[in-house]
């Protein structure tokens, strides 16, 4: 852990110093000192209202599997993605349906796989929303062809992929012995042991696909996806133009692709890939100048990450957690080596 924890640490701070190349700090302070503090207020309350969504949707994706309260939802969603913006290699989505397993008596791997459902819808919300931006407003901007011609093709490929991930994961969800027809045949590579092991998750991660085989929960599911990344693109809207950078709001679509894209990498909150990837695409795409960009993209991270940290810190010291103990949850919870499931700490949590 130690080793990879050093090398994603590494990584962070190489991908931060090539985002700080060449920066002005100077010109970085006077841009930070003149920005819009109400459009900024606003955009804390975008990110606020995303956990809120969050929550929701998953309550809708986690409903087939039994009753949950939302108030445990949510403070599981806040803690878990204050764990992704400090700890490594992405243990936020390892200890969120964990600890709510552990709290609401769930199968561990059933919530396991809601969240894999939540990636797919979140790929699909991005994916759909950068397409109706290239064909939709694209040509409202002086995107020379140069720029523009790739994007489109890649939108259209990206549109194909969202609707093909929706027709498979419904597939898989209404076909449950499908997901255990995939195992079956991995399986007979494998050890014995191993064998064992695969079938067994294989069948209890097919029923935390359950919400897809209703049209009503996954299309609210969906639904809230939707809500969720325009409230995720509000955010990084708002500061965008609060530092000045003409970027419509459509054009948001585009960009939060490639901030989706910055965060995939394993640094812990997406430092230095984050960055990068805004000052990228907003100076690509939009006109700012470095040391703009270089500004906004540190006040937009810092807005994305701090009020779940925050939120993530006051709801663990409630419950005697510190983001040391969820490493170790996470790793238990990859390898199950560690505590046995009774073993784990249930947070303590009242209300709905």
């Amino acid at each position: 852990m130690n080793l990879r924890t050093g090398i994603v640490s590494l990584l962070a701070l190489g991908l931060l110093a090539w985002f700080l190349r060449g920066t002005n700090f100077t010109d970085v302070w006077f841009q930070v000192q003149r920005v819009r503090a109400d459009l900024l207020l606003v955009s804390v309350l975008a990110i606020c209202l995303t956990f809120v969504a969050r929550t929701i949707r998953w309550r809708y994706l986690l409903s087939p599997l039994g009753d949950t309260r939302f108030r445990t939802v949510f403070r599981s969603t806040v803690i878990g993605f204050g764990a992704l913006a400090v700890l490594p290699v992405r243990a936020g989505d390892v200890i969120r349906p964990y600890l709510l397993a552990r709290q609401e008596r769930l199968p561990v791997t059933s919530v396991f796989a809601t969240v894999v459902m939540e990636r797919v819808l979140d790929l699909v919300a991005v994916l759909a929303l950068l397409a109706v931006y290239v064909w939709g407003f694209a040509g409202l901007t002086d995107l020379p062809a140069r720029l523009l011609n790739p994007i489109k093709f890649s939108a259209t490929v990206a549109a194909a992929v969202a609707a093909a991930l929706l027709v498979i994961m419904w597939v898989l969800a209404t076909h449950p012995e499908r997901i255990g027809g995939l195992a079956a045949a991995l399986a007979r590579v494998l050890p014995g042991k191993l064998s064992d092991r695969v079938g067994s998750l294989a069948s209890t991660f097919s029923s935390g696909f359950a919400a897809a085989r209703s049209v009503r929960q996954l299309l609210l599911a969906v639904a809230w996806s939707f809500a969720l990344w325009l409230l995720i693109a509000a955010q990084a809207w708002t500061v965008t133009i609060a530092f000045g950078i003409p970027m419509p709001f459509p054009g948001t679509f585009l960009l939060q692709s490639m901030l989706v894209i910055g965060v995939a990498v394993p640094t812990p909150g997406g430092v230095g890939s984050f960055h990068e990837a805004y000052r990228l695409g907003v100076t690509t795409f939009f006109g700012a100048s470095r040391d703009q960009a270089v500004a906004a993209a540190l006040v937009t991270h810092a807005i994305s990450f701090i009020p779940p940290v925050l939120g993530g810190i006051l709801f663990m010291a409630q419950d005697g957690l510190s983001f040391g103990r969820l490493e170790d949850l996470a790793s238990s919870a990859r390898d199950k080596k560690g505590p046995a499931a009774n073993e784990v700490p249930i947070l303590r949590s009242s209300g709905r």
